[in-house]
């Protein structure tokens, strides 16, 4: 009874250490990170983001550029007098010209909108980041939680095996008289227990591997929790919160969107003062009629300078500077609100690492008494001086103590990157991770590139 008891403890500490057998289709978590990040819908719907914001760019710059087109047209007049022999004639008239018009001064109201529309570029590119964290995040959670469950899977089992021989030693000692059938019923009703325990987490570890695959892009296969992140992690919560502030990209994209805010108000407000516009065309000019009438070419040419100066709008002026003005205010606002939460993150995650290890060190100790009492127990029972419940009790309370430590190693790898990711630096560079970095700034210098459409015609 005691070597099946020291074998059943021998496997349960394997499964304690995790799941880091090294197959040649073993996955580490870096390798879990790199697949999700390859694949995952979420982040690269959020770099398209980035690209449709950036059209705004040349958009808005547009405004104050010029429009130069080409056009023709063809008319055919007909004239009747409305006296007695007065004659009919017909002139047609063609036209080939290049028109071209410029708005040339708008009370700088498009450079205030070019600034937005940069600000809110750089809004969407944090909130790239910002999702890159959330997906790296989760598939860490997912990870662990897969982890988590073949080790309770694998303990439980164990626990089942346990309680299955205590029933048979039951009843074995019963049959010689040794036992009663009360020791019998107590040591199937935890047999009973552990394969509902045990079925139970088996329907967990399904679920955590529906979720990996969800994340990940695959089953996993032989995960491992080893990474080095140990250079991330802050020596301080105070250095936390400073990396927090300096980093985060829910903190960096909110200030981005009170530039945002304070261009879309200069820009209201420039709306009520001058404009001044040039307009233009040169082409040929044919036309033909009747005898009477005669035709000819000519070569036209019209050149327009023109200006304007709102005086009255219907109330949309004062209206649009004064939501843009409430827009900046409240800007300012969620930048405050989302600093606040940053730093709740970041002392969240700093306590929950801090007593993650406290649990993990209190778990070991527990772990290791408790194996001890559970064959003290045993030994004593088979000499009569413990029963089969004191058996049962013991073994219940080591299981407890198994299970809370395998928690606390999984809490403790989610909190660490809970913490990274709340200092801002859950990120492909700060990771490591063999995969470039997803970015827009290729295709942000491209619109810039205002004279692209002539070169689209050759």
């Amino acid at each position: 009874m005691f070597s099946s008891t020291r074998m059943r403890v021998g496997a349960t500490a394997v499964a304690l250490i995790g799941l880091s057998m090294s197959g040649a289709h073993a996955e580490s978590l870096r390798a879990a990170l790199t697949a999700s990040y390859a694949h995952n819908p979420s982040i690269k719907s959020a770099l398209m983001a980035v690209k449709v914001a950036s059209e705004n760019i040349a958009l808005r710059r547009a405004a104050v550029l010029p429009t130069i087109g080409a056009s023709t047209s063809i008319s055919n007049t007909t004239t009747a007098g409305l006296s007695s022999g007065s004659s009919i004639s017909n002139t047609q008239t063609a036209s080939v010209g290049i028109g071209y018009s410029q708005t040339i001064f708008d009370n700088h109201q498009t450079d205030a909108n070019v600034e937005q529309a940069r600000a809110l570029v750089e809004v969407a590119n944090q909130t790239l980041r910002n999702t890159e964290q959330t997906v790296l995040l989760d598939v860490v959670e997912a990870y662990m939680n897969v982890i988590l469950n073949t080790q309770l899977v694998t303990l439980r089992t164990d626990t089942v095996q346990f309680y299955q021989s205590q029933v048979k030693a039951a009843q074995d000692r019963q049959n010689i008289g040794e036992g009663t059938k009360i020791d019998v019923a107590q040591a199937q009703a935890a047999l009973a227990s552990a394969i509902a325990s045990q079925k139970a987490a088996v329907a967990g570890l399904q679920t955590a591997q529906a979720s990996y695959k969800h994340w990940v892009g695959h089953a996993p296969r032989n995960l491992s929790s080893d990474f080095a992140y140990g250079t991330l992690i802050p020596g301080t919560v105070e250095q936390a919160l400073a990396l927090g502030d300096k980093l985060n990209p829910s903190i960096l994209g909110a200030r981005a969107a009170i530039r945002a805010a304070q261009a879309g108000l200069d820009a209201a407000n420039a709306a009520f003062g001058p404009s001044v516009g040039l307009t233009g065309s040169f082409g040929p000019s044919f036309s033909s009629g009747s005898a009477s009438s005669g035709g000819g070419a000519a070569m036209v040419g019209t050149v327009k300078l023109s200006g304007s100066l709102p005086i009255y709008a219907g109330g949309a002026l004062g209206a649009g500077s004064r939501q843009a003005n409430l827009s900046a205010i409240k800007s300012g606002l969620d930048a405050q609100a989302a600093k606040d939460q940053i730093d709740e993150a970041v002392v969240t995650a700093w306590s929950n690492l801090q007593n993650a290890a406290a649990q993990i060190s209190s778990a070991n100790s527990g772990v290791d008494a408790n194996k001890l009492a559970l064959n003290g127990v045993i030994q004593e029972r088979d000499v009569g001086q413990k029963t089969t419940l004191d058996v049962l009790n013991a073994e219940a309370t080591l299981q407890t103590s198994q299970e809370a430590l395998i928690t606390a190693n999984a809490n403790r790898v989610v909190a660490a990157f809970s913490l990274i990711s709340a200092t801002g630096r859950l990120s492909v560079q700060s990771l490591k991770l063999p995969t470039a970095p997803k970015s827009a700034q290729e295709y942000e210098s491209r619109v810039e590139d205002t004279w692209e459409e002539v070169r689209a015609l050759y």
